[in-house]
């Protein structure tokens, strides 16, 4: 999976995670991390961080737009990658460790 989709689907993740109520505390931690390093990143592209508030308010409808933006703003390295896989693991660790990621 592209590093960028990966990035997307820890984010999506994590929000309805804590959208639902079933987030532990190392999962909305690791979502906050992650949603405020890409803030940081995006400053100045303003579709791609209201593509990121819609996933946190659970009204975003595609996720592509976000993930062309995040690899045409050069956004994910190895660490963010990193941070976003162990999010997932966190999150849902059957799905991290049967290779879904």
């Amino acid at each position: 999976m592209d590093p960028a989709a990966v990035v997307v689907q820890a984010l999506v993740t994590g929000a309805g995670a804590g959208l639902g109520g079933t987030a532990s505390a190392a999962v909305t931690d690791g979502y906050g991390a992650l949603k405020h390093v890409l803030a940081r990143r995006l400053a100045g592209r303003h579709a791609a961080l209201a593509q990121l508030e819609a996933i946190e308010d659970g009204s975003a409808g595609g996720t592509d737009g976000l993930i062309r933006e995040l690899v045409v703003a050069g956004a994910v390295d190895e660490q963010l990658l990193a941070d976003a896989r162990h999010l997932l693991a966190l999150a849902d660790p059957e799905g991290a460790g049967s290779g879904r990621t």
